[in-house]
């Protein structure tokens, strides 16, 4: 029979918890216990009662509390933080009381003064979640309070939590922020890696697609525009017959990578497919076939290829889906997508790139990828307009140190930093950052085609040429334009004027120094006539092109590779 006294009600419940307390308790145990008392009542009490809440109980180290509005939940949480970290200031620091508190609002189960249920156990869970001094709420808080109270807010994506069958939206607060207004929600594009199928049943097969998903897990997260669902959530979706979309939709994401695993005789073939599920569009799809022996040997190489290539589809993908949305919906977020998606071939394209990238810091000035790609545009300008000045990089040097000031652990920010410095002829302070971008995201082909450059200019082909085939191997059905235009810097440095030309008529979109690099090639090759053809091409996109002005813009570190290129445009009839 049902207590009489038991019913149900919504409610924003705030479970709050001491960082550290068996540590405190052992230091001093009367002295902690003194203390947190005396917090309790000169600290939690009156914030409770000020925003009209009800403590239900507390437990030692810890206390939950019930209010009858999210805001007022949060309002008290972020003023119990602030008191608790003036009343630190105090007293030593290894006798800090600290707190975790996390809120939830959902339904509860009312038993006399005491609640129990999911609304209760959610708010325990973020509590764990949050760092020490700080609040994690649920969507359904944040939903609530967004744009009302002082403070801001970071997604933390959907987090799998003990006892509670479905994974829980969760937001990190950020105190003392301004009111967030929606957009303060993760605009990462989503995505989720679905266990790879083993489709022999072997347990080996099994532990073997088990350990290449949660590597492409690890590979994924280091992209800072992605946010990738958590192996324990992803995991629930094992089996070939899982539901793709419904595990898109209880996952929180767009995009879904799954795959498989069979033996083929002495050979092991690993499939690999990306799905848009909202349009059920397949973006890519690949397959590997390798040995069997030794499998485990290849299975780093394999995730790379996978991860990049993914990454690649992924940021076209999210490109495309911003440059749909109405202009007033834009996040920054979009518009660095979009920004990076620009094609820095074609000056048009540049254009926007960099008026994109303005857009974006207009939105989020602290944006550190946006002022990466403000910086690398910015660039290849001055590259590609001769009529600009030296000091027209200085702009562009800006922007590079602030994005690495602003997110130091972003490799993009560093390899747009290293890019800057080689064009300022800061070749040392170009490989210390090319050095830090490859330890953050070791198998990125961007970054690998950046040392590439920075290896020929240095006067390093051999290892240049290592570092694009690299590149391409990491993504093989995928050849941007700056692994063409990069290859046909490598050859014309390696005396290789064949492999020039045949890099050249890869090119989509030629620029300026393209054509005067096949010129050259040409004319050491006695092809007069294919000479003066590139040489016209290259007058005709910008006429007051000179081989002295061009030179300015070559950073040779050693006057025997800039003699090179220069005596070769010259042979060809470019203009001294």
């Amino acid at each position: 029979m049902t207590d009489p006294r038991t019913h149900r009600r919504l409610a924003a419940i705030l479970a709050a918890d001491v960082v550290g307390y068996s540590r405190l308790m052992g230091v001093d145990e009367a002295g902690t216990l003194v203390a947190l008392k005396a917090r309790w009542r000169e600290v939690l009490m009156p914030a409770v009662a000020k925003h009209r809440g009800r403590v239900v109980k507390v437990m030692g180290d810890g206390v939950l509390v019930e209010f009858g509005s999210a805001v007022d939940a949060v309002e008290c949480a972020v003023a119990v933080q602030a008191g608790f970290g003036s009343a630190n200031a105090s007293v030593a620091e290894d006798r800090h009381i600290t707190l975790r508190i996390g809120i939830n609002l959902g339904d509860v189960l009312v038993e006399g003064s005491d609640l129990y249920g999911d609304g209760v156990n959610i708010a325990a869970r973020l509590e764990a979640l949050a760092e020490p001094g700080g609040i994690c709420v649920s969507a359904k808080v944040w939903s609530e309070v967004k744009g009302k109270v002082a403070a801001g807010f970071a997604a933390m994506g959907p987090q799998t939590l003990k006892n509670v069958a479905m994974p829980v939206e969760t937001y990190r607060v950020a105190v003392g922020a301004a009111p967030a207004p929606a957009a303060a929600a993760d605009t990462r594009l989503s995505v989720a890696v679905l266990p790879f199928a083993a489709m022999g049943g072997e347990a080996e097969d099994q532990h073997f697609a088990d350990g290449l998903t949660e590597d492409l897990i690890t590979e994924l997260s280091r992209v800072a525009f992605l946010h990738v669902a958590a192996r324990n959530a992803s995991f629930r979706f094992r089996g070939p017959e899982a539901d793709i979309a419904a595990a898109a939709r209880t996952l929180g994401v767009r995009f879904v990578i799954e795959g498989s695993l069979r033996r083929m005789g002495p050979r092991i073939r690993i499939s690999a497919q990306l799905i848009d599920t909202v349009t059920g569009a397949h973006l890519w799809a690949e397959r590997y076939d390798r040995p069997a022996e030794g499998i485990h040997d290849t299975q780093d190489e394999v995730v790379r290829i996978i991860a990049t290539t993914c990454a690649s589809r992924l940021q076209m993908a999210g490109a495309e889906i911003a440059r749909r949305k109405p202009e007033n919906r834009r996040s920054a977020q979009d518009l660095i997508l979009q920004a990076e998606a620009a094609s820095w071939v074609n000056p048009s394209a540049q254009k926007d790139a960099i008026a994109l990238a303005r857009q974006a810091l207009h939105i989020d000035p602290t944006a550190a990828r946006a002022h990466a790609m403000l910086a690398f545009f910015l660039t290849f300008e001055w590259l590609d307009n001769y009529d600009l000045p030296e000091d027209a990089l200085d702009t562009a040097l800006d922007h590079a140190r602030k994005a690495v000031e602003l997110d130091p652990g972003d490799a993009n920010s560093h390899e747009n930093m290293a890019f800057v410095c080689l064009f300022c002829r800061a070749f040392d302070l170009a490989g210390v950052h090319l050095d830090r971008a490859r330890s953050l995201s070791p198998d990125r082909p961007g970054i690998l085609g950046t040392a590439a450059v920075l290896a020929v200019y240095e006067g390093r082909p051999a290892e240049a040429q290592a570092l694009l085939e690299a590149a391409r191997r990491l993504d093989a059905t995928f050849a941007p334009a700056w692994y063409w235009s990069n290859m046909l810097l490598f050859r014309y440095v390696a005396r290789d004027d064949s492999g020039v030309i045949d890099a050249f008529g890869r090119l989509a979109e030629p620029r300026v120094f393209t054509h005067a690099y096949a010129a050259a090639a040409h004319a050491n090759l006695g092809n007069d006539a294919e000479a003066r053809a590139q040489v016209a091409a290259a007058l005709a996109l910008y006429p007051p092109f000179t081989v002295t002005v061009a030179m300015t813009r070559e950073p040779f570190r050693h006057d025997a590779d800039r003699d090179h290129i220069r005596d070769g445009m010259l042979r060809a009839g470019l203009p001294e």
